[in-house]
């Protein structure tokens, strides 16, 4: 078969493949409710059009959700900023996000739909940027492959239906590696522009991306090593000189993402969170904060970024010092497991794509003709290793595997030369490849629309998650508005009892519901209440999942527009309901009981606490 006709063909593939993906983007953003994050991101970014300010959600650059609010900022909507706070050291974003959401009322989900939607170009991006990288190092077929490998993604289609920047991250972390792959390739001073630009609005979606620096001069090095013998001066010094002004672009796309807020200041004027850049031990610091840099030399130096960028820098990095409840395989606890994101995407990939990935590895040891060059190779994984060490080193959250996606897309590309084997006679391997794309394809696809649930076969589908992951791996709040469907085609429910976690008020979704009696646990606090008021009670109940391993960190809405917090609670005690079959599951996150009056005392029994006598 000639090219040209090929090259039409995929690329018609590649259209209808994008066209596929945005069509389940724009149902999944749809059906879902307001995960926890977006609660506070869509206030955040509308804080950046309307007051000019950068402060809120600070642990995030502002790009993704300045340009998701941008349409609600410009429809009817209220912003509350009644409990903003200003200050280096405080996280207004959680006041002014629940005061915004209740200001706007059941609207307010219209409202994040609506700043979904608009960020689903960036995910298109990203897949047409694997197309079109891996169909430029291993071929035609080899596009399509990659293509999809992303488009049926759980993770990507799970977090590029919300407006939280992890997926989006992905994708422009990908198109600025590619722009810098080709300007490796032709160090056009054109180039150098787009590839500044680009690295800036990477820069300028999620903090992880800030490695790229670091990475790129190491590639520029690793492609140049084997010429510098042989090349002049002068095209060293030009190519040094294209890559600062790729640096500076960049720094000056950050500033503009800002809109240069309290940018150039000296850095002894910085006050610091975090052992890192205070130098002091994490609980020795002042609340004012520490500059270790404040007395010498450094402290001098003005640094050309927003001041808000580099106290996010220092705010991320507090999370990961101090440690922050995390889960994993049944057990809370504060801080992480270094093996946690390689164990997350072990089971939450689909194996047909964890088999692509392995048959892409095999075939990288078969010979050249299953491989590009060297340096090309070592250009896709380095990002990878990196990204995966870096996270493997911040072990104080082990809550969120989404902290990983920037290096999927990388793997994505690599793995597509298994493509390579269209063009050879191995008939059996091409049969496992259809199988292993379709398994990927179909998995994905059968549990669609739960995909931010997605669980592969090795731990049971998704029914299993929370047993394994919690949070935005497992449950993350986005099941409220099924929840509601689910209640209109039952009406024989009634008075429901329900469990969920996180700042979204269920209230909003139309969900009239009571707080279950809590367990027990080994808590002293429920010790000290009335029997009656403890442990299974009769009736419907519908319980977020992850209350069901004791929910130790976790509070509870009350259904009246606050929450039950820990700090009154030592964690809202649901362990019980394991005693329990659900009735049915609200995708995958949300598990609907009902208990009867037999079955309420015969776990009652088992938990010492008194029967309760039927009604006369």
């Amino acid at each position: 078969m000639s090219t040209k006709p090929l090259n039409r063909q995929t690329n018609v593939i590649c259209i209808i493949l994008l066209m596929l993906q945005a069509i389940l983007l724009v149902w999944s953003s749809y059906v879902h409710s307001p995960t926890h994050l977006e609660v506070f991101h869509l206030p955040a970014g509308l804080s950046h059009w309307e007051l000019s300010r950068y402060d809120l959600c600070r642990v995030n650059p502002p790009l993704v959700r300045k340009v998701a609010s941008l349409p609600v900022y410009l429809m009817p909507h209220k912003s509350d900023y009644s409990s903003y706070v200003s200050g280096y050291f405080y996280r207004a974003e959680y006041g002014v996000g629940i005061d915004t959401m209740h200001a706007n009322g059941t609207p307010f989900i219209w409202l994040v739909i609506v700043a979904r939607w608009v960020c689903i170009p960036f995910i298109l991006l990203g897949g047409y940027i694997c197309y079109r990288w891996a169909r430029e190092l291993y071929g035609n077929v080899a596009g399509v492959v990659a293509l999809l490998l992303w488009s049926f993604c759980p993770y990507i289609l799970a977090h590029g239906s919300v407006i939280t920047p992890d997926a989006h991250a992905a994708a422009l972390g990908v198109t600025s590696a590619y722009l810098f792959w080709r300007w490796l390739k032709s160090p056009t001073w054109i180039l150098t522009i787009f590839v500044g630009i680009m690295l800036g609005i990477a820069e300028l979606s999620k903090f992880t991306l800030i490695f790229f620096y670091p990475i790129g001069l190491f590639l520029w090095l690793t492609y140049r090593f084997r010429f510098f013998r042989s090349w002049k001066w002068q095209s060293i010094l030009r190519e040094i000189y294209m890559g600062l002004v790729i640096i500076t672009i960049s720094i000056f796309v950050i500033n503009i993402g800002y809109e240069f807020e309290n940018t150039i200041k000296p850095l002894s004027d910085y006050r610091f969170q975090t052992s890192f850049f205070s130098g002091i031990p994490l609980d020795e610091i002042p609340k004012t904060g520490g500059n270790q840099y404040a007395e010498t030399w450094l402290g001098k130096i003005p640094i050309p970024l927003p001041a808000n960028y580099v106290y996010g820098l220092d705010l991320q990095k507090k999370d990961f010092e101090i440690g922050i409840f995390s889960y994993m395989c049944g057990e809370w606890k504060v801080g992480g497991w270094w093996y946690f994101h390689i164990y997350a995407m072990v089971i939450k990939l689909p194996l047909g794509t964890i088999g692509i990935f392995l048959g892409a590895m095999i075939l990288t040891f078969c010979g050249k003709n299953f491989r590009s060059t060297w340096t090309d190779e070592f250009f896709l994984l380095l990002p990878v290793v990196v990204i995966a060490i870096v996270l493997s080193q911040q072990s104080g959250i082990g809550l969120h595997s989404r902290y990983g996606l920037p290096l999927l897309p990388f793997l994505f590309v690599w793995s597509s030369k298994i493509a390579v084997l269209w063009s050879q006679k191995f008939t059996i391997a091409k049969i496992a490849v259809i199988v292993f794309l379709c398994w990927s394809v179909g998995s994905t696809l059968y549990f669609f629309p739960h995909v931010l649930t997605y669980c592969n076969e090795i731990v049971g589908g998704p029914r299993n998650a929370y047993k394994h992951l919690a949070k935005s791996d497992s449950s993350w709040g986005q099941d409220l508005l099924l929840l509601n469907t689910w209640l209109k085609k039952n009406p024989k429910v009634g008075e429901l009892r329900m469990a969920f976690s996180g700042p979204f008020d269920p209230r909003l979704a139309g969900l009239k519901f009571s707080l279950p009696p809590v367990g027990r646990n080994g808590k002293e606090y429920y010790d000290e209440l009335p029997p009656a008021l403890l442990g299974p009670q009769p009736g419907w109940f519908a319980i977020e999942v992850c209350f069901l391993l004791g929910g130790d960190p976790l509070s509870a809405a009350n259904a009246k527009g606050g929450w039950d917090e820990p700090s009154k609670r030592p964690g809202y005690d649901l362990s019980y309901f394991q005693q329990f079959e659900p009735v049915d599951m609200i995708g995958y996150s949300i598990y609907i009981y009902h208990i009867t009056l037999e079955e309420a005392n015969r776990v009652r029994r088992e938990m010492g606490l008194p029967e309760i006598e039927y009604e006369e």
